[in-house]
C-alpha cells in the first residue's frame, strides 16, 4: 500500500511544461494528451465534462494525468466492462493507462511501453488497485 512518501505528487505549475514531452515524447505529446482526455470522456460519460487536469509524478518522473473537476467519477463507458466509482486520481490512472496502451499500437516507441509499465507497477500499490486493474483488464 502506498504511503505519503511513496505516493505520486502533483507537478508544480512551473514544471508542467516539461511533463507531457517527458511522459509521452515530444513528437507524441499532443496526440497523447488528447487521447487521455477523449478516453476519459468515454470512460465516464456521466461525470466527465472536461476541465483542468493535474499532472502527477513519482520519484521525479512523470506518471499520469488526473481530472480536477470532481473528486469521484463513475466509470460506465464503452471502453471497459468495469462499472464502478473511483477517485479522480484512479480515473486519471485508468485513462492514462488506456492512452499508453492504445497509442503503443499506433507508434513504435519504447517511451509509451515504459510509461505504461511504470504506471502499472505504481498502480499495484495504489489504494484503488483492485478497481484500476478491473477497469484496464
Amino acid at each position: 500500500m502506498l504511503n505519503d512518501t511513496t505516493r505520486a505528487v502533483i507537478v508544480p505549475d512551473e514544471a508542467r511544461q516539461d511533463f507531457l514531452p517527458i511522459l509521452f515524447g515530444r513528437s507524441h505529446l499532443i496526440v497523447a494528451e488528447n487521447a487521455v482526455y477523449a478516453l476519459m470522456e468515454r470512460l465516464s460519460p456521466l461525470d466527465y465534462r472536461g476541465g483542468s487536469w493535474d499532472f502527477y509524478e513519482h520519484e521525479s518522473k512523470p506518471l499520469f494525468l488526473a481530472p480536477r473537476s470532481r473528486t469521484r467519477f463513475r466509470i460506465t463507458g464503452d471502453v471497459t466492462c468495469f462499472q464502478g466509482e473511483v477517485s479522480a486520481e484512479a480515473a486519471g490512472i485508468i485513462a492514462t493507462m488506456f492512452a499508453f496502451s492504445h497509442l503503443s499500437f499506433q507508434f513504435e516507441t519504447d517511451r509509451l511501453v515504459e510509461g505504461y509499465e511504470r504506471l502499472y507497477a505504481y498502480s499495484a500499490d495504489h489504494p484503488e488497485a483492485s478497481e484500476i486493474f478491473q477497469a484496464i483488464d
